[in-house]
């Protein structure tokens, strides 16, 4: 407690944490305000039925950042970004000069891979704003737009986005933390209140004992994300000793960190955006074309989304595949091996090369098979709670805890860091 207390007044006192901090906390009200600020034509009281009969636009909701409740400006909120990012992530396996951009050439490779990520964002935010568009004036929740009026709300909710991207990147440099994900994480935590009023408007006495057990497994579901979260393999690592000059060096054993969840929220977005493609296509096909065969598909796919088993059996079998397509893509126990090799180091027991290789690629995949279980599950929470309970409103937003647990274990960290460094 007392060190607790101590760094805290480092915070306040320290003019550079605390003009950081400050400065996340004004991005935040921006964003919120952004937020409250609905496109033209919006029909209140169908929208609140037809999000109340679509769970995946609920989940959808949470990647915008709260702004698609309501249809504010920001609606899209950083999804585009996050598209964008999925993709050129994909053009790594295909183009190696990509590959070699992101992977070799260091911090100056990874910011010209992140601006043409930046780059993306705009037309994938104009097809995103399009297809959203389309499929609310379609539900009758856009009424009374002309054609241009339609463009201009087009227009303006792909401006939005792009906004809320400059504002993130604001955040990543002047405040703490990254950006993109503290403004995810502030949606997830303004829709809060909400959803607590919700329930104790509907509250009842005779839940009283339903309550207490959603509280505990709420506690212990929050607890296990945490765990996991943070859970690692430590792969031991001997450097040889060599001698130079009359002087020996290395010898030393140090440890080869490897993370359970090594795709973190990755995969969970991975399956949500192949999840929402044929709907936002056939919503752009509707638009250019009222054909039978493209009417009949798209109600084909929302009974799919509104069946709540086959649904989320879909939505898990996603996530855990992603998982090991994410992992491969972004861990090479070949390069690891290589990167050991050259620098002197090892694994005790094990032979140096092709031996290594093969070590941390079987030690990876038993790491990220349970990963992918844990990430699944997660995924699927809130339809496991919602059948287990029968109660919509007490259901745990698996992905919204784990997307909420990482970030705030980030900016704890980034911020302990900065005291760190003031405290010495």
């Amino acid at each position: 407690m007392d060190t607790f207390i101590q760094k805290l007044k480092i915070i306040v006192g320290e003019k550079s944490i605390r003009d950081r901090v400050l400065f996340v906390l004004l991005a935040l009200v921006v964003f919120r305000a952004l937020a409250a600020v609905p496109i033209p034509g919006v029909d209140a009281l169908v929208l609140e039925q037809f999000f109340s009969n679509n769970q995946f636009l609920g989940l959808m909701n949470i990647f915008s950042g709260g702004g698609l409740a309501n249809l504010s400006i920001i609606m899209l909120g950083v999804g585009p970004f996050i598209t964008a990012s999925i993709i050129m992530q994909l053009m790594t396996i295909m183009s190696p000069k990509l590959k070699a951009m992101y992977s070799e050439e260091g911090e100056t490779g990874r910011a010209r891979f992140t601006q043409y990520s930046r780059l993306l964002t705009l037309p994938l935010a104009i097809l995103q704003a399009f297809g959203f568009l389309s499929l609310l004036r379609s539900q009758g929740v856009l009424t009374g737009l002309s054609a241009e009026e339609f463009i201009l709300n087009v227009i303006i909710v792909a401006a939005g986005s792009v906004l809320l991207l400059w504002l993130g990147e604001l955040v990543t440099e002047y405040g703490i933390g990254n950006g993109v994900s503290i403004i995810i994480f502030a949606g997830i935590v303004a829709a809060l209140p909400t959803s607590i009023s919700q329930f104790l408007f509907n509250f009842d006495a005779s839940q009283v004992p339903l309550l207490v057990g959603f509280v505990v497994a709420a506690l212990a579901i929050t607890y296990g994300v945490v765990v996991m979260t943070q859970a690692e393999r430590q792969v031991p690592i001997t450097h040889a000793k060599q001698v130079r000059g009359g002087q020996t060096y290395g010898g030393t054993t140090s440890y080869l960190p490897l993370r359970l969840n090594q795709a973190g929220v990755i995969p969970i977005i991975f399956a949500l955006s192949i999840l929402l493609f044929p709907q936002m296509l056939l919503n752009i096909l509707l638009s250019f074309n009222d054909g039978d065969a493209v009417a009949s598909w798209q109600e084909h796919i929302t009974a799919f989304l509104n069946n709540q088993v086959l649904y989320a059996a879909v939505y898990f079998l996603l996530v855990f595949v992603f998982t090991f397509f994410y992992t491969t893509v972004t861990f090479d126990p070949d390069a690891m091996s290589k990167n050991l090799q050259r620098t002197g180091a090892f694994i005790p027991g094990v032979r140096p090369g092709t031996h290594t290789s093969a070590y941390l690629g079987r030690l990876i995949a038993r790491l990220t098979f349970t990963g992918a279980l844990f990430l699944g599950v997660i995924a699927v929470l809130p339809m496991i709670m919602q059948i287990l309970t029968q109660v919509q409103t007490l259901a745990i937003g698996g992905t919204a805890l784990l997307i909420a647990v990482s970030v705030v274990i980030d900016i704890v960290r980034r911020v302990d860091s900065q005291v760190s460094l003031r405290q010495y």
